[in-house]
């Protein structure tokens, strides 16, 4: 299933980034605060990749709020110099409601999802689909989105993403 993510103006300050791992299951939530509102979609956009690889893009008002990476790709390649791409300008992503369909809550797509990241883990670059043309887009502070010429998500950029954090276990005698 396709569907429709349109760039549109900010409508205000470019919205903040935060990061929360969870240590206990390796999700990686990202929320946007201080998104301005618009017409669309309340719920969520689910991308499922072939792999069992699962990630949620939260919607409220029609705009991106947030992501959680809740079930990572099998394919996570490490890029040595990992270049983080120029944005083309700011904007925000709206997902429209389908007026069909006006009491949808969630949307559910079937993809290849892959992953790349930096040596450190800092950045993290997530395809959706096949490589192809896309038009960057600052969407937040840290948060890069790349939309290809049909007007769909076609990739992620997660930048400054903290590191997981430690967790030690105790060797008991």
């Amino acid at each position: 299933m396709n569907f429709e993510a349109r760039i549109e103006p900010l409508g205000g300050k470019l919205p903040k980034v935060s990061y929360h791992w969870d240590p206990e299951t390796d999700i990686l939530s990202v929320a946007c605060k201080g998104v301005a509102k618009s017409n669309g979609l309340n719920g969520t956009v689910d991308l499922e990749g072939t792999d069992g690889s699962f990630v949620v893009i939260e919607v409220a008002d029609g705009c991106l709020r947030g992501v959680d990476v809740v079930s990572w790709p099998d394919d996570v390649r490490t890029i040595e110099q990992l270049a983080t791409p120029a944005a083309a300008k700011e904007g925000r992503v709206v997902f429209p409601s389908r007026l069909s369909q006006p009491g949808v809550a969630g949307v559910e797509v079937d993809t290849a999802l892959t992953v790349e990241k930096n040596q450190t883990e800092s950045v993290f670059h997530l395809r959706v689909g096949r490589s192809r043309s896309v038009t960057v887009v600052r969407v937040a502070d840290l948060l890069l989105v790349e939309i290809d010429k049909h007007a769909r998500i076609a990739g992620l950029w997660f930048l400054e993403v903290p590191p997981f954090p430690n967790v030690d276990v105790e060797a008991t005698a």
